[in-house]
């Protein structure tokens, strides 16, 4: 650490980096510095240069570097594991951009790595600051809608060309791109489930990209079924997230309002709506009290920032707190993610 802020370096200078993970270390900048980014081409057409960082072309400018605390990889997902793996021999703290690793073994020599380096190693899963999850975990707080019994998560789009002629590839498909987050918001909810049903489809046939998942996830003692489902074809995408209990029901429409901003280049630095909904993108909560009346009320959405995963890391490389994301939560989800695409092709 240098001046009580941690310095990370990336290997990876797309749109992960510049998109989804520097601009909120950058509004944090009592607690982090970025010092290096690696990249395949130093060239700033397509993103403009962070002010201050060195850019450069060769991976051990940011493994030998002394300096340098933390290391994240956002390069393609195929390399996560290959660039992970040199970062923990390197001796350095990790964190990778979704997927993890393409499968449970592969996870578990990360963590086993990191372990023996004594270093950390998570996934970057900064949809656990997602509003809608947020305001999912305040509703059900409130016990308002008695017994839960079912969770729906959905992460739908109206994309029929974007995968379009798209080879199959185990990690690059909709189950390793979006489920990962779904099934992670679950899993950091509810806990390992005891057991799962899986659905992953190619719409578009056999040996092209996978753009459709269904995973039902069950918890017997909980009496709770918690569902991730994703259609890259949805043309009336259905609601981010939907809670049923026998006392209520919480309906969310919208999707966390902060990637809307980010793709407009809208930061969360100096802008202090960032990532706000709307007050007409509000989830409907409707629930009956002890005497059977019926209630129905607009909750306004959390307001939350993935600066919450930088804040989490900072307290465990700082001050040595537990890891955010812990490595049985990856690896239960890499397991349901490694057995659901196991006869694709």
């Amino acid at each position: 650490m240098r001046d009580g802020r941690i310095v990370l370096g990336y290997i990876g200078n797309g749109k992960a980096t510049n998109r989804y993970h520097a601009p909120f270390a950058l509004a944090l900048p009592e607690m982090f510095e970025i010092k290096t980014i690696v990249a395949r081409h130093v060239d700033h057409s397509a993103w403009a240069a962070i002010p201050g960082v060195d850019y450069v072309t060769n991976i051990d400018a940011v493994l030998g570097d002394p300096e340098i605390d933390v290391v994240e990889v956002t390069t393609p997902s195929s390399l996560h594991y290959e660039m992970a793996r040199k970062v923990l021999l390197a001796g350095k703290h990790c964190v990778v951009d979704k997927p993890f690793a393409a499968s449970v073994a592969e996870g578990e020599e990360l963590f086993d790595l990191a372990a023996e380096r004594g270093v950390t190693v998570q996934c970057y899963q900064n949809r656990r600051f997602d509003s809608d999850f947020l305001t999912v975990k305040q509703v059900l707080e409130t016990q308002r809608l008695g017994k839960v019994f079912e969770i729906v998560t959905t992460y739908d789009y109206y994309r029929p060309h974007a995968l379009e002629g798209v080879a199959y590839d185990r990690v690059n498909g909709a189950a390793y791109g979006h489920a990962t987050h779904s099934l992670d918001q679950l899993i950091s909810l509810l806990g390992i489930p005891d057991r799962w049903r899986s659905d992953v489809r190619q719409l578009q046939g056999s040996g092209f990209a996978n753009d459709y998942f269904d995973f039902d996830l069950f918890y017997d003692d909980l009496g709770i079924k918690a569902s991730a489902r994703a259609n890259y074809q949805m043309a009336t995408p259905r609601p981010s997230f939907s809670i049923y209990g026998s006392k209520g029901s919480f309906v969310k429409a919208t999707k966390d309002a902060q990637e809307r901003d980010l793709k407009h280049f809208y930061l969360p630095a100096g802008h202090d709506d960032f990532g706000l909904d709307l007050p007409e993108e509000w989830g409907t909560l409707v629930w009956y009290d002890d005497h059977d009346k019926r209630h129905e009320e607009r909750v306004e959405t959390v307001r939350s920032s993935y600066c919450g995963f930088y804040e989490a890391l900072y307290e465990t490389i700082a001050h040595g707190a537990p890891q955010l994301v812990k490595p049985e939560e990856t690896l239960c989800q890499l397991a349901i993610l490694e057995e659901s695409t196991e006869g694709l092709r």
